[in-house]
């Protein structure tokens, strides 16, 4: 599987896996460009193709107080300008059926939250704008069962559509990855794997979700090996005050050495094949 799902991704002859990574949501335009800034540099040197990613708005949270975001419009800008600073391509989560084309004026990737993938009018709207559309699993799914929501989007005529796991419900309070998914899920589309939100450990009695993020290179070299497309990370510049998930981000300084490692990984991964 290749990019192609992606028209707008900068595509390189290095055969590398793809990357969606930004911060969890957007939370100004100085750090969502700051952010965007390192990345960019760092998948540009490594021969990453890269999609900038950033909530518009958080509408799944666990308590009423929780942030939601700086304001729909507001953000929607924001990921414009990246797209246009940095000539990169844009992912946002949308959670309404007005959300989808609302979104799709200023994104080049529609993203369908996990715990709503099975949701058929959101996914149709989506895949109806013709933009690219990318099917979060349900942490409560098969990878088997992801066919059908594939072909949601394909039944639209809109052939450019990706799969990302993003782990499955271990017990209440833990999510765990199979990698046997991974293989499945690529005869129906592309496949990421979403490194960070695998970590999360929700349903915490505080109402925040916790998380592993000493495990981000763990998880992220088995999905390399086992022959993921792309990679999901969110990160971040600070994020113990991170606004949303910031017990599960990686540190925006340790992007570089992670994908680094993983870039090599993948090569050694492509003259075995």
């Amino acid at each position: 599987m290749k990019v192609e799902a992606i028209p707008q991704i900068k595509h390189t002859d290095s055969d590398n896996f793809f990357l969606l990574a930004g911060p969890c949501a957007i939370e100004g335009e100085e750090m969502a460009l700051r952010i965007a800034e390192k990345v960019v540099a760092i998948t540009d040197k490594l021969q990453i193709p890269y999609v900038f990613k950033g909530s518009f708005k958080k509408a799944n949270r666990s308590r009423i107080d929780s942030f939601t975001g700086i304001g729909d419009e507001k953000a929607l800008k924001i990921l414009r300008k990246v797209s246009e600073t940095f000539h990169v391509p844009t992912i946002t989560d949308i959670h309404e059926v007005d959300d989808a084309f609302k979104a799709a004026e200023y994104v080049d990737v529609l993203q369908i939250p996990a715990f709503l993938v099975r949701q058929t009018d959101l996914v149709v709207a989506a895949a109806n704008t013709g933009k690219t559309v990318n099917l979060k699993k349900g942490q409560f799914m098969s990878p088997e069962s992801m066919k059908h929501a594939v072909q949601k989007v394909l039944d639209c005529n809109n052939e450019q559509v990706v799969i990302t796991d993003r782990g499955t419900m271990f017990g209440y309070q833990d999510l765990i990855v199979d990698f046997r998914g991974i293989p499945t899920m690529r005869h129906y589309a592309p496949v990421v794997l979403d490194v960070t939100h695998s970590l999360q450990q929700p349903n915490q009695a505080g109402g925040v979700t916790g998380g592993r993020p000493d495990m981000i290179e763990t998880i992220a070299r088995a999905g390399v090996v086992n022959g993921v497309d792309g990679l999901f990370l969110e990160t971040h510049f600070d994020p113990a005050n991170a606004k949303s998930d910031g017990a599960n981000m990686l540190h925006l300084d340790h992007l570089e050495k992670l994908l680094t490692n993983l870039t090599a990984i993948r090569k050694t991964v492509n003259q075995l094949a």
